[in-house]
């Protein structure tokens, strides 16, 4: 029953650590390089009606071409809030309004920008492995109580924290190469 136990609490951590990796991909991926991708006001939410609402449900939000992002609303009264939580959002863009549309055009990389995108992206990956290191803390406490409870030995309590050393190792080495790949990409001229 133990071993059953064990490998139910190690599977899990594996889960758990995974999202927190893939969660942490996906925050990369809002992060701006030198082009446009839609992804980059996945993080707005815009004031609309006294609700913070994500951006990506009140518009579409397509790159029509290299250097520009075009948001086009459901609801035209909503376009000033979209425009100003743009404008109070990190994201540096200033939107240019038609009155249908908002553009936002993504002006060149300045070698600054790109150091401070470096330090944004540091700082999402920190999180991440502070995700990924709760994860171990609480399967670790879970394993001394089922230690102290008598449900598993000394041994079973060893084997189980060196296995999940090893995949907390494995997560944190994943999400430095993934890290390592979109400060490469920041940086690119």
């Amino acid at each position: 029953m133990s071993e059953d136990l064990l490998t139910t609490m190690l599977d899990d951590a594996r889960e758990r650590m995974h999202k927190s990796v893939e969660s942490s991909r996906h925050e990369f991926g809002s992060v701006r390089t030198g082009r446009a991708n839609p992804a980059l006001l996945d993080r707005i939410n815009v004031d609309y009606y006294g609700t913070a609402t994500p951006l990506k449900q009140l518009a579409t939000v397509n790159a029509p071409e290299a250097r520009m992002l075009t948001i086009q609303p459901y609801d035209k009264t909503s376009i000033r809030a979209i425009e100003k939580a743009i404008l109070e959002s990190d994201v540096g863009l200033t939107p240019s309004n038609d009155g249908a549309m908002i553009r936002l055009m993504l002006p060149e990389l300045t070698e600054e920008r790109r150091k401070e995108l470096v330090k944004v992206v540091r700082g999402l990956a920190e999180d991440g492995r502070v995700a990924i290191r709760n994860v171990r803390r609480d399967v670790m406490h879970e394993l001394r109580q089922l230690k102290e409870g008598g449900e598993i030995g000394a041994d079973d309590e060893h084997r189980a924290e060196t296995e999940l050393q090893k995949v907390t190792d494995t997560r944190i080495a994943e999400l430095d190469e993934l890290l390592k790949l979109k400060e490469e990409e920041i940086l690119e001229v």
